[in-house]
């Protein structure tokens, strides 16, 4: 008798679903699971935080230069250098803390609303660092957070403030990024490197350019930092943009100036009675 030959469905094929002819499906995955998953949970907007995986919190950054003082320095190499990075990391770990009180209050906040829907949810890169910061305030005020990872070979992996439930592994860098601005109605940007000042100045260029119509609100955290890496000014001086353009940047240098900016805008523009949020459920997807 005969075998019967199996023959696969093209779903169920993973060696299909894995090659270049199904990358749109893959694309098409990356935008509807996460979508199902805000819709099942209600939520309709957010608070992005962006800034620096590498930046520690106040203890583990303390804990790494107490290791110094067991170290011998004629027998370590370059320990003068690595000693004034850890003490710098000590310096830097005030943004982590920033980012977690921010976070937390901002939470409460957005839980005390009487709303149908579950607003302004804080959502980060889900990663360490600031993101693990941001996931870690709204989780010491009881709320939820969300958590867009990406799969790279280094720094990344998801933080355990982020519940299951809303944490995402995503492949494609604009897939990920889609869903940090889609749903955003402030981002807050705090000091960082290179893929902080990739998503800051994508958003900073769809705000500019009027993609972004709504009044999302761009919270820069520290002048003093983000002056010190980018010569704004430089920028309108030579004619490569407009002076209004600085307009979209709102600077803010303490957690109370930065929650006030934020709380203020959303009461602004966000919760008047016809915010369907609010008042008409149907309305939110």
């Amino acid at each position: 008798m005969q075998k019967k030959k199996i023959v696969l469905k093209a779903y169920e094929n993973l060696e299909f679903l894995n090659s270049s002819e199904a990358r749109i499906l893959r694309i098409l995955a990356e935008f509807l699971e996460p979508q199902k998953e805000f819709k099942k949970r209600r939520i309709i907007d957010t608070i992005v935080f962006f800034g620096s995986a590498r930046l520690k919190s106040q203890r583990d950054a303390v804990a790494e230069l107490n290791k110094f003082k067991t170290i011998n320095p004629k027998t370590t190499p370059k320990f003068a250098e690595e000693l004034r990075k850890a003490e710098h990391q000590v310096d830097m770990s005030k943004y982590y803390e920033d980012a977690v009180e921010l976070s937390r209050r901002l939470t409460e906040w957005a839980m005390s609303l009487k709303t149908f829907a579950r607003r302004f949810t804080i959502c980060t890169g889900g990663g360490p660092g600031i993101m693990e910061a941001a996931n870690k305030g709204a989780k010491l005020a009881g709320g939820y957070s969300i958590g867009l990872n990406i799969s790279i070979p280094f720094e990344q992996y998801i933080n355990k403030y982020v519940p299951p439930e809303l944490s995402f592994e995503f492949h494609y860098f604009f897939m990920r990024k889609f869903w940090f601005a889609y749903l955003a109605k402030c981002l807050v940007v705090f000091p960082g490197g290179f893929g902080t000042m990739d998503e800051f100045f994508e958003i900073v260029t769809l705000l500019q350019t009027k993609k972004i119509k709504k009044k999302m609100l761009l919270v820069v955290y520290d002048e003093k930092y983000w002056k010190s890496i980018i010569n704004l000014n430089g920028l309108v001086e030579n004619g490569v943009i407009n002076k209004s353009d600085l307009n979209i940047l709102n600077f803010c240098n303490t957690v109370d100036e930065a929650f006030t900016a934020i709380v203020s805008h959303f009461d602004k523009y966000y919760l008047a009675k016809k915010d369907p949020g609010i008042i008409e459920p149907g309305l939110i997807w």
